[in-house]
């Protein structure tokens, strides 16, 4: 794609990752996490914000290849590793902005199914001190390995990329929000769609519209289900994705609040070795509705297809304390349910989306 390294549109993002998603203070240090080499002109935009907000900015290089010789060579030990700098990161730094490019979605597909979910889980305790310790902003980067998983072309995922972020983020956020506050004090969620019918209780709950902080680009209204409450089955159109794996005709069943089933038609190992990590794995701690209208096609990257307009998602494992939510895990698996063509989500028997539109 033409251009791709230096278009001004690099710096426009930087610039609202520094001064809108993480709220840069002068004197604040500012951990820049650059993935893969794809990804430095928006590290070099968000450098420039940093400096320009009176900042300290740090980059490290992160890379799935480098993770791959962990995987692919690693003893128990170093597989199960913690990376002590990147943990020392979040100690050190006020704010944490990972930039995450694309890579070869089957670069891990040879590695044991049982290796990576436990190199899985110490990624996961990172994560969980990025949450306690920073205010955090994730972004995943276009590429061409990045295009070629969502089937499409770079220049259309970079255009799609680039309306779904620079936007009048005020504006749509205050219209997510005012959906966010008919929705407090409600007490039941029911998802309905092919081979679906899932609900449990959100009492007490708080529904929060994510306002382009934490992910960008952003578009969700989330919630924290009661842990205990999981009733039903719900089966996933597209692919679950996680640690570069993807997990086809996922299907996830509960009765009275215990996962009693859970099938796919691929990675069936890989799916039962996560569920296993600890014992929050099989609770559903995150439950949202995707409201970017910008984002319109999966990519199989959780981080755009969760924000996709008229969907929703749920998460298995750690919840949104912020949400009320009290269910503690290594994971946070976030998997999309696509009931833009068939199904809808009902709230105290109300329904708010059905077949991509909202009634709010």
């Amino acid at each position: 794609m033409a251009g791709f390294e230096t278009d001004p549109r690099w710096g426009e993002l930087g610039s609202i990752l520094v001064n809108h998603s993480t709220r840069v203070q002068p004197g604040e240090k500012v951990m820049i996490a650059m993935g893969e080499i794809g990804s430095f002109p928006l590290a070099r935009g968000v450098f420039e914000a940093v400096i320009k907000a009176g900042g300290f900015p740090q980059v490290q290089f992160l890379s799935e290849q480098t993770r791959h010789s962990i995987l692919e060579h690693g003893t128990d030990e170093q597989l199960a590793w913690v990376p002590e700098i990147e943990a020392y990161g979040m100690d050190w730094a006020d704010v944490y902005i990972a930039l995450r490019g694309g890579f070869d979605i089957s670069i891990h597909d040879s590695i044991p199914a049982s290796r990576l979910a436990v190199n899985q889980a110490a990624q996961g305790k990172v994560s969980a001190l990025r949450w306690q310790n920073t205010r955090w902003s994730l972004v995943r980067i276009p590429d061409e390995h990045f295009a070629e998983q969502a089937g499409c072309t770079l220049e259309e995922l970079t255009e799609m990329f680039f309306r779904s972020c620079l936007i009048d983020w005020p504006t749509e956020v205050g219209i997510w929000q005012s959906w966010a506050d008919t929705l407090e004090g409600s007490k039941t969620v029911r998802i309905l769609g092919t081979e679906t019918d899932l609900s449990f209780s959100v009492e007490g709950r708080t529904w929060i519209a994510s306002p382009g902080f934490t992910n960008m680009p952003d578009g969700e209204i989330m919630t924290a289900p009661v842990t205990g409450t999981e009733h039903g089955t719900i089966w996933f159109e597209n692919p679950a994705v996680l640690g570069g794996r993807l997990v086809h005709d996922l299907r996830l069943t509960w009765e009275h609040g215990t996962l009693i089933s859970a099938t796919s038609s691929t990675e069936q190992e890989f799916l039962t070795t996560i569920l296993a990590s600890d014992g929050g794995a099989t609770a559903i701690g995150e439950f949202a509705i995707g409201t970017n209208q910008f984002v319109d096609r999966f990519s199989n990257d959780i981080l755009l297809d969760e924000k996709i307009g008229g969907t929703c998602h749920i998460a298995l494992g750690r919840a949104y304390p912020e949400c009320g939510g009290t269910n503690e895990s290594a994971i946070h698996w976030d998997i999309v349910k696509d009931i833009r063509s068939v199904g809808s989500v009902q709230v105290d028997g109300r329904t708010v989306v059905e077949h991509g539109a909202y009634s709010f």
